[in-house]
């Protein structure tokens, strides 16, 4: 029988993974502050044709522009995170899921114990069991 088990994707940090980090935090960070810009225009656009009340309709873009500039706050922060990060330490980036043998005799704590595949550059170097 296979079952599933939850397998945890840690990166090793270099020079080339911290630009990468560093590039994908500075565009996530453009498509935010890009929204918040269509918001505005969107916004400007609706009061125009004042089809529901500008308190009501300023509120709801309010809010919206508000989570984004808490996403673009969290960014920020991992950006300064990621400066401090030294070289050669280990990152959990992700969680993928794997499917796992189970027999008659195996050991169940063997067998749920945490998993790890550790990456440097792209290139997988070792996994953890």
């Amino acid at each position: 029988m296979q079952i599933i088990k939850k397998v945890l994707i840690k990166q090793i940090v270099t020079e080339k993974s911290k630009e990468k980090l560093r590039n994908s935090f500075n565009d996530h960070k453009m498509r935010l502050e890009q929204e918040c810009q269509q918001l505005r225009f969107e916004q400007r656009k609706l009061e125009n044709k004042r089809s529901m009340s500008k308190q009501e309709l300023s509120q709801r873009f309010q809010q919206e522009i508000k989570n984004r500039r808490e996403k673009i706050k969290l960014i920020d922060f991992k950006m300064e995170q990621l400066d401090i990060m030294e070289i050669g330490s280990d990152i959990t980036e992700k969680e993928v899921e794997a499917l796992v043998e189970v027999k008659e005799g195996s050991h169940w704590n063997e067998i749920m114990e945490e998993t790890a595949i550790v990456i440097k550059d792209d290139v997988v170097v070792r996994i953890d069991e």
